[in-house]
């Protein structure tokens, strides 16, 4: 069952964010559902399941990455294996976050969520794929959809690069803009 509303607190908890470092954090990915108040790890939690160990793809509720701005939810969730997560719907400025660190958050219609959950259900081994060149989810028998992706967010997560890294890659055009405007 899709849980909807998780929120950065769930998905690293705030006591583990007095690092600056993103080495690590995968270890506190969702703690507090992880691990049991003993210490060892829940075993009905999905994650710590036998046949989703290495997956780099979380299907994920509605309102993925809702709460505070933390980038250590996107940190915790690389470090983790994670690449990409399908949902519904993310909150904002998660996804702003995601995709300025190199993660995926791949955006689908309610039947075609519905679908993955029960895929995934039947067979925990079942493959998908996103093509993020063609904008596309393949899931099933040949079964691909669409997702939106903003023009700009696309190229940098294709390109490894950040806004800053962006308009880095431009100096030289920058330069000769500047060359041939007397600022006049």
């Amino acid at each position: 069952m899709a849980m909807r509303d998780v929120d950065t607190d769930q998905i690293v908890p705030a006591r583990f964010l007095k690092v600056i470092d993103k080495e690590g954090l995968g270890e506190h990915l969702f703690e507090d559902w992880r691990i049991l108040p003993d210490g060892s790890p829940n075993s009905e939690f999905v994650l710590n399941r036998p046949e989703v160990q290495g997956a780099q793809i979380l299907l994920a509720g509605s309102n993925f990455g809702c709460g505070s701005s933390r980038e250590h939810a996107p940190w915790a969730l690389m470090d983790w294996g994670v690449r990409a997560v399908i949902s519904t719907s993310f909150a904002d400025i998660f996804r702003n976050n995601a995709i300025k660190n190199g993660l995926l958050p791949v955006t689908v219609e309610a039947e075609t969520h519905g679908e993955l959950f029960g895929m995934v259900d039947r067979d925990p081994h079942a493959e998908v794929t996103i093509d993020l060149v063609s904008q596309t989810l393949s899931f099933g028998n040949e079964h691909a959809v669409g997702f939106p992706m903003d023009p700009f967010a696309r190229l940098s997560l294709l390109e490894g690069v950040d806004q800053l890294g962006y308009l880095l890659s431009m100096e030289e055009k920058i330069s000769a803009y500047e060359a041939n405007h007397d600022g006049s």
